[in-house]
């Protein structure tokens, strides 16, 4: 007789099960889903049942208000937050209303992950959910204690930003010449909404893309690309990027013609940006070092700082940002004296450029407006993609629901000064 199948030889149940930790890693313990995703991932040997738990679980933290709404709908009980069954319907539910995949599947896959009673219950909330026809909201529901921080910093805005983050986002390619633009945009089939930008729809194989092995183009949020395109050409000109890695602001900065030294604490996050470098060819010197104690050999004429924060901008293809804010007073406190490092490596007429990727004020606007040490250099409109406005003090504010009708954008701040 065959010997009888456990759990882990179910097909589909490692991926299940591999979601599930993830989700407990970020709701239980507040760590980074793209910090534990490699060691969670690593024992399931197929890269599309790694994909598979990926598009689960970020569903499942997309959606989770909405996700639990339904769970309580149909229990007598409300179940506790950090109950194992919880979070089992969670990531079944996410599965049937988010990625369309049949119930008898999700059942099959889903109710391995538990024992006893709580099997029995979530079989039985789920069934009796997708009889009554369940559908989620047009738009996720923002967790609570966000959508209070966000109302009172965006008014009017909170419903817009929730629209931008319901389904991932894009690809976005930055281009290592601008002037190839309509080419690529042609090769790729894709559109460009700014020179040196070219945007696919999701779920391209980018290794397989024409051009990735030539080093013609890398991935990267158009948000995250406009800070670096707020110095210009560089035209021999040296600039310190600090915060680097992984590179995307580096070889734009290197390929705009700057001489650029790019410092980063991380050795990890180094090599990814050396192997960037080396697929695009782009000459930088890289340096690991710490912002605050570094001491570089000379003024630089540019210096961008696209400087740590809670990364909230970044909810649209990072949901777990939403369930796990940093502590925003340590943030803003190294902030503002990476800030202040950043002004004295710069030479005389020089220009600083100040990013986060963040929709929290206080590691923006409020970093901008407490910073005196240089004069404001206000960005103009035509260096901003169509449908983005500078603010009213010459910063750049973007949002997830913004260019909606174009496939949306992150969260980005970002602020220019000149030094006399």
């Amino acid at each position: 007789m065959a010997p009888t199948q456990n759990n882990q030889e179910i097909p589909g149940v490692p991926a299940r099960r591999a979601a599930l930790r993830l989700l407990d890693a970020v709701l239980r313990r507040g760590d980074p889903l793209d910090q534990m995703a490699p060691p969670v991932l690593r024992a399931i040997e197929r890269g599309d049942d790694r994909a598979l738990a990926m598009a689960i679980v970020q569903e499942a933290l997309r959606w989770l208000p909405d996700l639990d709404a339904l769970i309580d709908s149909a229990t007598q009980t409300v179940l506790p937050a950090d109950a194992k069954a919880r979070a089992v319907l969670q990531l079944m539910l996410a599965q049937a209303l988010r990625l369309g995949l049949p119930p008898h599947a999700v059942i099959a896959t889903g109710l391995p992950l538990l024992t006893g009673g709580p099997r029995r219950l979530a079989h039985g909330v789920f069934s009796a959910l997708l009889k009554r026809g369940a559908a989620l909201p047009d738009a996720p529901t923002l967790p609570p204690a966000v959508a209070q921080r966000w109302d009172a910093a965006w008014p009017g805005r909170t419903a817009a930003i929730g629209a931008g983050i319901a389904t991932p986002p894009p690809l976005d390619l930055s281009l290592r010449d601008p002037a190839q633009t309509a080419h690529w945009a042609q090769e790729l089939g894709g559109v460009s909404l700014l020179p040196g930008h070219v945007r696919l729809p999701r779920g391209q194989a980018v290794e397989s893309l024409p051009g990735f092995g030539q080093g013609e183009w890398w991935v990267q949020d158009l948000a995250a690309s406009l800070p670096a395109r707020l110095l210009g050409a560089g035209e021999g000109r040296r600039v310190l990027d600090l915060c680097a890695a992984p590179g995307g602001k580096t070889m734009q900065l290197a390929a705009a013609g700057w001489a650029v030294t790019a410092l980063d604490k991380s050795a990890r996050r180094l090599e990814r940006l050396v192997a960037n470098l080396a697929r695009t060819s782009l000459a930088v010197q890289v340096v690991q070092g710490d912002v605050l104690t570094w001491q570089g050999d000379a003024p630089f004429d540019a210096v961008l700082l696209d400087a740590p924060c809670s990364a909230t901008g970044t909810c649209r293809r990072h949901p777990d940002v939403l369930h796990r804010l940093a502590a925003i007073d340590d943030l803003t406190q190294l902030q503002a004296q990476m800030l202040a490092r950043a002004a004295d490596w710069l030479k005389p007429g020089g220009t600083l450029v100040y990013a986060t990727c963040s929709l929290e004020p206080a590691e923006g606007e409020a970093q901008a407006a407490a910073f005196t040490a240089l004069s404001p250099a206000p960005i103009a409109a035509d260096e901003l993609p169509d449908g983005i406005a500078p603010t009213a003090q010459g910063w750049l504010r973007s949002d997830p629901g913004m260019l909606a009708d174009a496939g949306g954008i992150d969260g980005f701040f970002a602020a220019r000064w000149h030094k006399a």
